[in-house]
């Protein structure tokens, strides 16, 4: 088969979550770990840190591997879902796996998919873990897919463990309580491993992690109590915007300037330091490195990043409550006319909490991905609506842009958002 052919394959013969949502979801490890009896336990030839949270992992994820890769390891990275490119969800040292290896591993496997029936996340694991052992990484990242317990990254043994935070998002799945979802994501903890912790302030998530790692025996570490002071001001680095952190006496810069980078940049430096502690050798030239020069070494993608100068043009990934909040917050304090706002969700998510949040004062232009899972953009537009805002509908996500970009005026500000497969399918992205 091409490469073309492969992926249709693999997108034909398995459950895509961002086709059908939940049915996709296949709970419990059993078939991953079949699925790596198979393979030979390619995890085992490679060191890894695990990190889980509801929003800001790929974030973390993203930085770490650039630290690491500044460091001078040879790093693996794998999170999802990709935006652009099935392969951007496995890379080394930034790059991409080949177009050769992803048809090599499925002509290789093919039969055991019709003996072990795997999902199609349990296939990019499988294929991202295959990939980092014949690489010869020294160490990966890897991003929890959903969840953490149950999910099928949770086979490999860490080094370290990082959870950034908790909120509510696949409450179908991972339960209708903070309680019951921090449960889910502490299920990555592992005996004498390590875990950071991003944000616990609430009693309710905190007991849950606290009692975890006490029940597996794993050292705990909160960024609300280990770190004593940080301060974030906005800057410049080589005519480049960046965040200038300055966390317990050392200073980095990130281009990531989202506001919720805040915490996720005090998470990434916490496990830097617990990196070290477990033998990684990273020195504050490496940090500071990695952390500026993430999205050029890593090639994240979809983070408040400017799409546009004039207009001024922005995207977001943020998609569920918490997540929105930031957003909005950060669209209201940036300086604009009118608010052109781009946007369009997921049918399952619960978008009745969300619509509230958004600003009341900006003209929609609802759209929709080109995935069954898509919430209609006529019935988002009725939801909405009723609920104030005012917009119209438009069939795809390039409809939108176009028509927003001849709307606007100067001064004003496009926003793109909602959900990932919206903002992956704007034109251009890169």
């Amino acid at each position: 088969m091409t490469y073309e052919e492969t992926i249709k394959y693999i997108y034909g013969r398995m459950p895509l979550f961002q086709v059908v949502g939940s049915s996709a979801y296949k709970e419990g490890l059993d078939g991953m770990r079949a699925f790596d009896e198979v393979l030979g336990h390619p995890h085992s030839s490679f060191k890894t840190i695990h990190v889980a949270g509801t929003n800001g992992k790929g974030s973390s994820s993203h930085t770490l591997a650039s630290v690491l890769q500044s460091a001078g390891y040879k790093v693996g990275l794998f999170t999802s879902p990709h935006l652009k490119d099935f392969r951007e969800r496995v890379r080394v040292n930034g790059e991409m796996m080949s177009k050769d290896f992803v048809v090599d591993f499925v002509e290789k496997y093919g039969k055991v998919f019709d003996v072990i029936y795997p999902s199609f996340f349990e296939v990019c694991v499988a294929m991202a873990f295959s990939y980092f052992q014949q690489e010869k990484v020294d160490v990966a990242v890897i991003e929890v897919g959903l969840g953490g317990r149950l999910d099928s990254t949770n086979i490999i043994t860490p080094e370290l463990s990082v959870i950034t935070n908790i909120s509510f998002d696949h409450t179908n799945m991972l339960g209708n309580t903070l309680g019951e979802i921090a449960a889910e994501k502490a299920g990555i903890m592992k005996p004498g491993v390590p875990v950071v912790i991003g944000e616990a302030e609430e009693p309710e998530i905190r007991n849950v992690f606290l009692q975890k790692a006490s029940a597996v025996g794993a050292p705990i570490h909160f960024v609300d109590q280990e770190i004593a002071s940080c301060k974030v001001e906005p800057g410049f680095a080589d005519k480049t915007a960046v965040l200038n952190f300055n966390i317990d006496g050392t200073s980095f810069s990130t281009t990531l300037l989202g506001d919720y980078q805040h915490r996720n940049m005090q998470t990434a430096f916490l496990a830097v330091k617990y990196l070290r502690e477990v033998g990684f050798e990273i020195s504050d030239e490496a940090l500071q490195h990695g952390f500026l020069n993430t999205v050029g070494q890593t090639h994240l993608l979809g983070r408040w990043q400017q799409l546009c100068d004039n207009p001024l043009t922005l995207c977001d990934t943020g998609h569920n409550e918490a997540g929105i909040r930031f957003v909005t917050a950060q669209i209201e304090r940036t300086p604009h006319n009118k608010i052109r706002f781009i946007y369009g969700v997921m049918k399952d998510k619960d978008v009745e909490h969300i619509l509230p949040l958004l600003p009341q004062d900006a003209i929609y232009y609802y759209t929709q991905a080109s995935t069954p899972r898509a919430m209609p953009c006529d019935e988002l537009k009725r939801r909405a609506n009723a609920g104030g805002l005012k917009g119209e509908a438009y069939a795809n996500v390039a409809d939108a842009m176009a028509a927003a970009q001849r709307d606007a005026e100067p001064g004003d500000l496009i926003f793109v958002g909602g959900s990932t497969y919206v903002v992956a399918e704007i034109p251009g992205l890169e």
